[in-house]
């Protein structure tokens, strides 16, 4: 079954203050089960130094691809540093908001759902592969437009007045 748990774009404090610390905790937990579920994947699709093609479908089975994408964006702006993220992945990364979530020690609560189980590599492939899927996705027309454009364009031709034979003579 899909986590369908909305993203809570703000941080614990924030929450707490506006009396929303149950959509708070209930994100946190789906950001923290889909970093395991990307974890698992790649473990999972990871074969003769290649990452299947199945890895980000696995993922795609349990999340949304907001979701997929935060914990992503969040993971790439806390390994910044890491030589091993593509700068492609790096750029992308720094358009995708993550709230700062530090607790009253100073203590990033983002670092929860870091992708860490995997290589550093795997996981920037997998990203790769995730956004390119997602672009492909985006450009293709879905089933319904497509049955919709057709049929738009019979009835535009059909609209159009028929010349009778002795007409066009």
């Amino acid at each position: 079954m899909k986590d369908t748990t909305p993203i809570y774009f703000h941080s614990a404090t924030y929450a707490h203050e506006h009396g929303e610390l149950d959509q708070y905790r209930a994100s946190h937990k789906a950001n923290i089960a889909c970093k395991e579920a990307i974890e698992q994947a790649i473990a999972d699709n990871y074969r003769d130094n290649r990452l299947g093609p199945a890895c980000v479908q696995q993922v795609l089975q349990k999340f949304d691809p907001d979701r997929i994408f935060y914990v992503l964006a969040n993971t790439v702006q806390q390994k910044d540093y890491d030589g091993r993220i593509s700068r492609d992945n790096k750029a992308w990364a720094q358009t995708i908001p993550v709230c700062e979530d530090k607790d009253g020690f100073g203590y990033d609560r983002n670092v929860c759902f870091v992708v860490d189980r995997s290589h550093t590599g795997l996981m920037d492939l997998f990203l790769t592969q995730a956004r390119r899927e997602y672009a492909l996705a985006q450009e293709k027309p879905s089933v319904r437009d497509s049955l919709n454009k057709s049929v738009g364009q019979q009835a535009a031709h059909s609209g159009k007045p028929k010349m009778k034979k002795e007409q066009a003579r």
